[in-house]
C-alpha cells in the first residue's frame, strides 16, 4: 500500500545544534504510528516540519504523492493534513457545534468576515457538524458553550474539528495529555476506529507509554534527532537501544504477562 505520508531525510538545526538529523518515515492509510522519544529527541520539530510550521533544512515531505516541503500550513491543510495539539485549540466562547461549523467553513469556503460568518452558523454546515459530533459522542453537547465542557470532552471536540477538514493524514501531538486514564484509552480507541473506517493515516506523539504500546500499529523512536528503532510494539520493546534510552521508566512491563 502506498503511504499517505512520506518523509525522506528530514534535517533541522538551530545555531549549529542538530534537532533532527536524517529522519525518514512513512504512514499508510488506516495506520496509527507513534513517534516517541525522551524530551529533546526532536519529536516536536518533526511535527512542525510535517505541518509546515517550520521549514526543513534538508529532505522532503510528500502527502499522497504531492510534495509539501516548505509549503505554508494553510496550503498543507488544503492538501488533507489535520492536526491536534498538546493543549487543545478550540474557541471557548463558541458552542460545541459552532466550533465544528467554523472548521467546516474554513474547509469549504474560507473565512470572510467574522460577523457575517457567525450570522450564518445557524444554517450552514449544521448537519455535517452534527454528524461529526455524533461520531465522537458529543452530539448531546452541541448547543453547550465550549468553555463549560470538561477537558476530556474538549479533546474529543478538537478531534472533530480536525476531522472537519477531511484529512488524509492526522497529526496528533500528545492527544491524551491532561486526561484521566479511562478518557485517554477511550479517545485512542475512538481515533483508531475512525482511522480504520475512514482510512486515515495517523501519526501521534505521546508520553503515556501505556497508550503507545496499546494502540500504535508501529512505533518510531527518536533520540537526539535520529531514529534509533522502529517496528511493531513488541519489536520496539525488545530493542536494546530503546531500553537504554528509557532505562528506569518501566515501559517494558506494559503488556507483559
Amino acid at each position: 500500500m502506498k503511504p499517505i505520508l512520506q518523509a525522506e531525510g528530514l534535517r533541522k538545526s538551530y545555531q549549529g545544534v542538530k534537532a533532527v538529523a536524517d529522519v525518514s518515515l512513512t504512514v499508510s492509510a488506516g495506520e496509527l504510528v507513534a513517534l516517541i522519544g525522551p524530551n529533546g529527541a526532536g519529536k516536536s520539530t518533526c511535527f512542525n516540519m510535517l505541518s509546515g510550521q517550520i521549514r526543513p533544512d534538508g529532505g522532503r515531505i510528500l502527502i499522497a504523492g504531492t510534495e509539501t516541503t516548505g509549503l505554508q500550513p494553510s496550503d498543507i491543510f488544503r492538501l488533507g493534513v489535520g492536526r491536534t495539539f498538546q493543549v487543545a485549540q478550540t474557541c471557548l466562547s463558541m458552542t460545541v457545534r459552532e466550533n465544528v461549523q467554523l472548521a467546516l467553513q474554513s474547509r469549504h469556503g474560507g473565512l470572510r468576515g467574522v460577523r457575517t460568518l457567525l450570522s450564518r452558523f445557524d444554517r450552514r454546515f449544521a448537519a455535517e457538524a452534527d454528524a461529526l459530533l455524533d461520531l465522537i459522542g458529543l452530539a448531546p453537547q452541541a448547543n453547550r458553550p465550549c468553555h463549560e465542557l470538561p477537558y476530556g470532552d474538549i479533546k474529543r471536540l478538537e478531534l472533530a474539528i480536525a476531522l472537519a477538514g477531511a484529512p488524509r493524514l492526522l497529526l496528533m501531538d500528545e492527544p491524551a495529555a491532561g486526561m484521566g486514564s479511562e478518557e485517554r484509552a477511550g479517545l485512542m480507541r475512538l481515533t483508531a476506529a475512525i482511522a480504520r473506517e475512514r482510512q486515515l493515516a495517523v501519526l501521534f506523539t505521546e508520553h503515556d507509554m501505556d497508550i503507545v504500546f496499546s494502540h500504535a500499529d508501529r512505533i518510531i523512536v527518536l533520540s537526539r534527532g535520529t531514529i534509533i528503532a522502529q517496528g511493531s510494539p513488541s519489536d520496539v520493546r525488545a530493542h536494546p537501544g530503546v531500553q537504554a534510552v528509557y532505562l528506569g521508566t518501566g515501559i517494558f512491563a506494559i503488556g507483559d504477562p
